[in-house]
């Protein structure tokens, strides 16, 4: 019985050493590092070719940190069937078919704003940027025709049947406090979106925005900015949304931000990508930078790329109220910020003032060497 009794105090002392040596050693072990989630990121954007929107695009589509849910096409610098044209071919340079694409708003709010858009500048005045995007030129037959006529061969993918704005709800809704926005063109999806359901605003997680010019001069009019000033009716309503975030990236910071002859060299000896070289060659700041060393050029929607990616490229802003003058006047299209209250229905929002260039530049360079 005592021989027993030894038997099992000794296999009990075992196991009990035993387990104890399997805990030390899994405590000892490190813990596996769980990889960082991907920010879901909409952009919504009126495309052209690389700089500036198209740039935003690589840096969003190439960039480990984010899952670009889709991107959407608005009028603005382009027509929407231009924009598509554009969206897609990036898509196509970076092997990023994946990533759907949505034709969206194709008009201004204001009834016959195209046809009467220069006789306003004549009225109004003007800022010193002549620029009048889709409004310059007749609208496409087809973003197909777009397509090759521009690039000469034939698309791989299309746009997507379902409408911007319902993508843009959709996604919001799939995703509840965790989608980005970045709107780099006119507002008129995200308006649309707004109207159609307004509680996505809350459900999304940020709004980033190069839009405005709130303590600036204006670009293409004494105080308008040229996204609001396409199309203010759609921007003062997706202002006004409720928003938890929204993040401006106007004038005030983008016409301090410049592309420089140095810096264009540069980007251009790491593009190899023959898709890239052939939109390098064919872009309207190629000659002007290679007839002008003392040309700049402004780097606008990268700036809103660039702070999905690392939001401490900031480094100043101001928090207010703001709103859009939509009122047709001498002042149509300024972008507001109060000191005070602001009107009821409008929304705080952080207006950025100055960013770290050396941080955004490295997310630039870093995206030219993947061309």
């Amino acid at each position: 019985m005592k021989n027993w009794k030894r038997l099992v105090q000794t296999t009990c002392a075992i196991a009990l050493i035993g387990s104890t040596a399997t805990v030390f050693a899994a405590a000892a072990k490190p813990p596996v590092a769980k990889a960082p989630e991907k920010i879901p990121v909409i952009l919504d954007a009126d495309m052209v070719d690389l700089f500036d929107d198209g740039v935003a695009l690589l840096i969003l589509a190439q960039s480990p940190k984010v899952d670009l849910k889709g991107v959407t096409v608005v009028i603005g610098n382009s027509w929407v069937e231009d924009g598509v044209a554009s969206t897609i071919r990036h898509l196509e340079g970076i092997g990023r078919t994946d990533i759907p694409v949505f034709a969206g708003n194709n008009k201004p709010t204001r009834p016959g704003r195209i046809e009467n858009i220069k006789a306003e500048k004549k009225l109004w005045g003007h800022g010193h940027d002549s620029h009048l995007g889709a409004a310059g030129y007749p609208k496409p037959a087809s973003w197909q025709e777009t397509y090759r006529e521009r690039y000469k061969s034939e698309p791989t993918i299309g746009p997507k049947a379902e409408d911007a704005s319902d993508f843009i709800i959709r996604t919001i809704k799939e995703n509840p406090h965790k989608v980005t926005i970045v709107g780099i063109g006119t507002g008129g999806n995200i308006a649309k979106a707004l109207e159609k359901d307004p509680s996505i605003a809350p459900l999304a997680k940020e709004i980033v925005y190069m839009a405005g010019a709130f303590l600036h001069a204006g670009n293409v009019m004494p105080t308008a900015e040229f996204n609001v000033w396409l199309d203010p009716e759609s921007a003062k309503k997706e202002y006004r949304g409720a928003w938890p975030k929204q993040t401006f990236f106007p004038l005030d910071v983008c016409e301090n931000e410049r592309i420089s002859y140095k810096n264009f060299l540069d980007l251009e000896k790491r593009v190899k990508n023959p898709v890239f070289k052939h939109m390098w060659e064919n872009h309207y700041q190629t000659p002007l930078f290679r007839n002008n060393q003392k040309f700049e050029n402004y780097i606008w929607d990268v700036l809103a790329a660039s702070y999905v990616l690392d939001p401490s490229i900031v480094t100043e802003e101001v928090f207010m109220p703001v709103d859009v003058n939509d009122t047709y006047s001498l002042s149509y299209g300024e972008t507001l910020a109060f000191a005070g209250p602001g009107p009821e229905g409008s929304q705080k929002a952080h207006i950025v003032q100055k960013i770290d260039r050396k941080k955004v530049w490295k997310i630039v360079t870093d995206t030219f060497d993947k061309l």
